[in-house]
């Protein structure tokens, strides 16, 4: 597990009541969502497909698609400046310099009209205002640092000339081209096989280290999570129901979805691997079949009338939040007896 940053660390990151709307939708896909990120911190937030993650990267980097979907309310800051109002000529000085992401898919990401080289210079020129010849050397150093082979022959080559495990490198090289000081990472193993995974996680950890920055790893996989991160936030249906710092979620889950999630993977909760692993019932709801209170009442084993209320934020521990009417555990084994 790596270690926390200082408690006292001034946050680079704030969020407060994020709440974002599909139009015409009837439900929030994000709601309320709360979180914080200190300098050299790695927050990692986990749920099933759906649950809002990627929304929630997307509308921090302005970068929701316009007239699909709209922050309806909530604060965002930025190393104290405000990014939910700022104006779009600042968002996009700040994006790609001070904040950064790391996209899900990279052959989507990458322009395939231009060579990977152009595109991480380009980003030094946008933000450090240097010459063609200087993104050419500096795009060089960052594919010699994620670890491209040959990286100078590399530097002319267009994103489909290299495998799937050399485009996510070069994403990362774009991402941390100008040393963000927030870097947020999409499922950047996703489409990989579990060999170049470890690779390009213990290469952004890496990376991480050096510079210091502040890290948001979103993903569904709680392997990934036990690694690398040193807060979890859970999320399901667009809010977050726990979160903590790792060591505390995994020790001692509270919310009757993270106990779910964490059945239902190998090796978590005592299963062994290869042995029979839970399921959660029901399906995730959409935006048009929430159910008023908490969002997970009609999966939960433990649901009872009273979850048709916002269920409150209570503290299982310090620092240890969950959203349910039957935390802390022995309450709701209580309830449940």
């Amino acid at each position: 597990m790596p270690t926390p940053a200082p408690r006292n660390s001034a946050p680079l990151l704030e969020v407060e009541g994020l709440t974002v709307r599909f139009a015409g939708a009837p439900a929030a896909v994000v709601e309320d969502l709360s979180l914080s990120l200190a300098p050299g911190e790695t927050l990692c937030i986990v749920g099933e497909s759906g649950c809002g993650k990627s929304v929630t990267a997307l509308a921090l980097m302005g970068l929701l698609p316009r007239g699909l979907a709209r922050v309806e309310a909530g604060a965002a800051r930025l190393m104290g400046e405000d990014l939910l109002g700022m104006a779009p000529e600042r968002l996009q000085d700040l994006r790609g310099d001070r904040m950064a992401m790391i996209f899900q898919e990279p052959m989507t990401s990458l322009n395939p009209a231009f060579t990977v080289g152009d595109q991480i210079g380009e980003a030094v020129r946008r933000h450090r205002g240097a010459s063609r010849a200087q993104g050419r050397a500096r795009a060089l150093e960052m594919l010699r640092r994620v670890g491209i082979p040959a990286a100078e022959a590399r530097l002319d080559a267009y994103p489909h000339e290299m495998s799937g495990g050399m485009r996510q490198r070069v994403m990362i090289a774009m991402a941390l081209a100008c040393d963000p000081a927030v870097l947020i990472a999409d499922e950047p193993t996703t489409a990989l096989d579990a060999t170049v995974q470890a690779q390009i996680l213990q290469l952004i950890r890496d990376l991480q280290a050096e510079s210091g920055a502040g890290m948001i790893l979103i993903t569904h996989d709680l392997g990934v999570v036990a690694e690398v991160a040193d807060r979890v936030a859970v999320m399901y249906a667009g809010r977050i129901v726990e979160s903590g710092p790792a060591d505390a979620v995994f020790a001692d889950p509270q919310h009757p979805y993270t106990l779910g999630l964490m059945g239902s993977a190998p090796g978590f909760l005592g299963g062994a691997p290869g042995g029979r692993l839970a399921t959660i019932p029901g399906l995730v709801p959409t935006a048009a079949t929430m159910p008023p209170g908490c969002r997970f009442a009609t999966r939960c084993p433990f649901a009872a009338p009273r979850c048709a209320q916002t269920p409150p934020l209570a503290e299982a521990a310090p620092g240890h939040r969950v959203a349910c009417w039957f935390a802390p555990l022995e309450e709701r084994l209580e309830g449940a007896a």
